[in-house]
């Protein structure tokens, strides 16, 4: 795993620039933006999404033939595209955090806890489109794959979309009911529903590895 781990990010270096303008425009979101957790959930998305071009790398030009004719199984591989996403969504994750709170206290506009509780809430989005479109990629590829992704998150947005106008239709406020929660229940929330979104990566790594088994090269 260290050797396709070291293969990824050498071909991530093609890419720096792209990665430093995306860098540059969260940086500045944080910095010059009032609503300074933007940015915190721009870079942690889009850094993430990184792992998707080192895939549509390994497909071009028939690659993959070359690559598993290499002393590694295609577990492993899966496990290095997931291990990837995660030290990409959780690093920036945790730099944009850190950011944000800097500023965040420097202007007094936003407390510890209120930047922290916005975090967390990113954090199990993070690892569910990491959960979502990894195996759409390794099973579609790159276009395809790309569109499933799309449609997969559309289909997310309207199912949330729904749920709270049904809750709107029911006289129901949950962004009030949510905001009212007293601190340990907040916090029991956070972990019930950061536990939910790590259960479904692991169902996703088995979606992958079995995505993988299947595929001829």
């Amino acid at each position: 795993m260290k050797g396709l781990m070291i293969k990824d990010l050498k071909l991530m270096k093609s890419q720096k620039n792209f990665f430093l303008l995306i860098l540059a425009v969260a940086v500045g979101m944080i910095l010059f933006s009032e609503d300074v957790t933007f940015g915190l959930g721009f870079l942690t998305f889009v850094v993430s999404l990184f792992t998707l071009s080192t895939i549509s790398y390994d497909e071009f030009d028939n690659g993959n033939a070359f690559l598993f004719s290499l002393p590694i199984t295609r577990k492993t591989y899966v496990m290095e595209k997931y291990s990837l996403g995660l030290l990409l969504g959780g690093g920036s994750w945790i730099s944009a955090t850190l950011l944000v709170l800097a500023v965040g206290m420097f202007r007094g506009t936003y407390t510890v806890s209120e930047i922290m509780l916005i975090a967390l809430m990113i954090l199990p989005v993070m690892i569910l489109i990491q959960a979502i479109m990894i195996p759409f990629q390794l099973k579609f590829g790159g276009e395809k794959g790309r569109l499933a992704i799309i449609g997969a998150l559309g289909l997310l947005f309207i199912l949330g979309a729904a749920a709270v106008k049904l809750a709107e239709a029911m006289n129901v406020d949950l962004f009030a009911l949510i905001s009212s929660l007293p601190t340990p229940s907040m916090g029991m929330l956070l972990a019930v529903v950061i536990t939910g979104a790590l259960i479904l990566l692991l169902v996703s790594i088995r979606i992958s590895i079995g995505i993988m088994r299947k595929k001829e090269f």
